[in-house]
């Protein structure tokens, strides 16, 4: 079946990053269209996939992470206003795909992203 499925860790304090807000759209053309919100859980990922089955439809979609609402949210950070706010990863699902996983590797500073497996 085919899926997308995500998680962020916290580079900067070196843990899963939990209570994320991650919004999921679709792109199409200059439309843009919010299919889902999810949250991280404690490991970082969401509890179910961010799409799944006939979900996956071929095309261009966007996964924003609210990465500066977490570090702000953070006992341990000092920063009320961390130079990043929400990361947008834009991405290509293909037809002839099965699975897509994109993770995201964050600081307040900073951020990576790759396409998993």
């Amino acid at each position: 079946m085919a899926s997308l499925t995500t998680h962020i860790l916290d580079t900067a304090n070196g843990v899963p990053a939990a209570d994320v807000t991650i919004e999921i759209l679709k792109v199409t053309g200059d439309k843009r269209v919010t299919l889902r919100t999810l949250k991280t859980n404690d490991d970082g990922r969401t509890n179910s996939p961010v799409l799944a089955g006939d979900q996956c439809i071929p095309g261009v979609y966007e996964l924003v992470f609210h990465i500066g609402e977490y570090f702000r949210n953070r006992r341990t950070n000092t920063d009320p206003s961390p130079f990043l706010d929400k990361v947008v990863v834009r991405f290509t699902m293909a037809p002839e795909e099965e699975h897509y996983h994109v993770p995201l590797l964050t600081s307040p500073w900073s951020y990576s992203t790759y396409r998993g497996s």
